[in-house]
């Protein structure tokens, strides 16, 4: 799809019908993109090295090439920082470098951004919109997106780099794709581009209230974001309707180019702040809240899979009978898959993946835990993206458009179907374990697995769980799992015991009850920490430069991440240890 300047009228008959083509020729299409992304970037050392010779045929580049993670990458990925220009990992010089999020190793990690990466965004967020918009039609009203581009700083060789989001929305052509699919942000770019995403945020709800009969849809990168938004709403609402009411924003938004651009927008409206407020009064517990405020939207929409699942619960209490809907699934590494089944709950998202977005293999993993168990063992051999098979989990590989070869992503997959001939995939967990003592092996799913079984407990309480993480603590013998939480209110001791003996149960599940029993591990801990906690660690992580657009709860703190860790011990207000066993 070449997006050259016809962008601005929208066809989406026509985006999904080249998707159909497109997947009924898959493997062909995988077979032309791995030709053009080595004829593209044949010049280029890493690839020069390992002797390909020109050759762009998928067997002598799985022959030539090995299977890379990024620590393979990163001496290579240094050097372009620095401002080496000569081709390294690509033909054309790289002129930016996306930060990953980053949480999982507690330090955002570089990787090359360059137009093409662009271009295969924009193409993603075309082909999701078409089908997303065959099921529910939007108008021409606005969109209320709480998304923040994070500053922009210049690496040693004068690249920019900064939040993958953050290269996404600075490009000027992401506006002109945006209008075209309907999807425009209600807010004006000075509180995107803020420098301080509490002002950017409160003015993000303040201009969707202003405009809150247009937005017909609300969107954020991840479920986690959206609830960010309406939890701070709950504390600010009388605020906002009072700047409402005066036509006046609250003094405590300093930005200058926030204050200017919201004093184009704010006129006083007694009536609109009357309206808000009696709705807001009205509300029981906040149910509902998002189409009571919003009563021409549609959807939801963000991403809602993976380590975004614990957070449903909250979402659709504020959707009320909104639908969610899941949005594609991508790494900062490239893209990979759109949400064709949009009406699906997230729980059951697929993704359909494109293939002409990337060259994608995928390494089976072993069918048996003694196998997984055994250093050293071979690997499976990956397979291509059309040889995948039903009911199989996969690690996934990507060679994408900016300079990584064989990339080891890090993500488990299952196949749930095919598109035509282009599988759909469902995100299963993150292929590195979350947790280890000894031989133990506690993984995302498992965690979250546990933290489901126990705030059952909590639900029947009244009580929600607002955030948690986990840690292994090794600094005595024996080593045991620590799980901390942030809960809604207050909890009895007796509920928490009984929510702690449910962690540990499932952990036992999980693999670790033989340890158990011949002492290898000690009992699971949950420490309670402070209202607020896991709203210090975000800001810890901002401070240091990740995006908010971007950022995830970790869900493991290793014991190298001094600074959250004291953040989190220093906030613990009870612990019980579990007597489950």
């Amino acid at each position: 799809m070449g997006f050259g300047n016809r962008m601005e009228v929208f066809d989406g008959e026509k985006v999904v019908e080249e998707f159909e083509e497109m997947t009924k020729d898959a493997e062909r299409v995988q077979v032309e993109t791995l030709k053009k992304i080595l004829e593209e970037n044949g010049s280029a050392e890493y690839l020069q090295n390992l002797g390909l010779n020109g050759r762009t045929d998928p067997q002598s580049f799985k022959e030539c090439v090995p299977l890379a993670t990024h620590d393979d990458f990163e001496a290579y990925i240094q050097r372009i920082a620095d401002g080496d220009s000569s081709p390294i990992l690509t033909g054309k010089p790289i002129e930016s470098m996306s930060l990953s999020s980053g949480t999982s190793k507690g330090r955002p990690k570089f990787i090359p951004f360059n137009d093409s990466l662009f271009e295969t965004t924009m193409q993603i967020f075309q082909t999701s919109f078409a089908f997303r918009n065959k099921q529910v039609p939007l108008g021409n009203g606005k969109a209320l997106q709480f998304v923040y581009s994070s500053k922009q700083f210049k690496t040693k060789g004068g690249l920019s780099a900064g939040a993958a989001t953050t290269n996404v929305y600075r490009n000027p052509k992401f506006k002109t794709t945006m209008k075209a699919i309907q999807s425009q942000s209600c807010s004006p770019d000075e509180v995107i581009f803020g420098s301080d995403f509490h002002q950017s945020l409160y003015c993000h709800l303040l201009c969707g209230l202003v405009s809150r009969d247009e937005i017909e849809s609300v969107f954020s990168s991840f479920a986690h974001s959206i609830i960010l938004a309406f939890r701070t709403f709950e504390h600010v609402w009388e605020e906002l309707c009072t700047n409402i009411r005066d036509g006046v924003l609250s003094s405590w938004v300093t930005d200058p180019s926030i204050r200017a651009a919201m004093s184009k927008l704010l006129k006083p409206d007694p009536e609109l702040a009357d309206l808000i407020y009696k709705k807001c009064a009205g509300l029981s517990n906040w149910y509902g809240l998002i189409p009571e405020l919003f009563p021409n939207a549609k959807y939801i929409y963000g991403i809602m899979t993976g380590s975004m699942e614990p957070y449903l619960m909250k979402l659709r209490h504020y959707a009320g009978h909104l639908p969610l809907i899941s949005a594609d699934y991508g790494a900062s590494e490239g893209w990979i898959g759109v949400n064709v089944n949009p009406m699906l709950p997230p729980e059951m998202a697929t993704f359909a993946v494109i293939p002409n977005i990337g060259y994608f293999e995928f390494i089976p993993l072993k069918a048996n835990a003694q196998d997984q168990e055994q250093e050293g063992a071979p690997e499976n051999k990956p397979v291509g993206l059309t040889e995948v098979k039903i009911g199989e989990e996969y690690e996934i590989v990507v060679t994408n458009v900016a300079g990584l070869y064989r990339y080891r992503l890090g993500d488990v997959v299952k196949v749930m179907g095919f598109h035509n001939a282009t599988p759909e995939l469902k995100f299963v967990c993150r292929s590195n374990l979350l947790l280890s003592i000894n031989m133990d092996k506690i993984t995302e799913k498992d965690l979250q697995l546990a933290v489901e079984a126990a705030r059952n407990v909590l639900a029947a309480e009244k009580l929600e769980l607002v955030e948690f993480t986990s840690h292994a603590d090794i600094t005595s013998e024996p080593g045991h799992y620590v799980i901390f939480w942030e809960i809604s209110g207050e909890a009895k001791e007796e509920v928490l015991r009984e929510c702690c003996n449910r962690l540990d149960k499932v952990f036992q599940e999980a693999g670790s009850v033989s340890w158990r029993k011949g002492k290898a591990t000690g009992a699971l801990e949950l420490r309670v920490v402070r209202k607020g906690t896991f709203h210090k660690i975000m800001e810890h992580y901002v401070s240091l430069g990740s995006a908010m657009s971007q950022y995830k709860t970790p869900r493991a703190v290793g014991s190298t991440n001094t600074a959250v860790l004291d953040i989190l011990c220093s906030n613990v207000v009870n612990s019980y240890f579990s007597t489950a066993f």
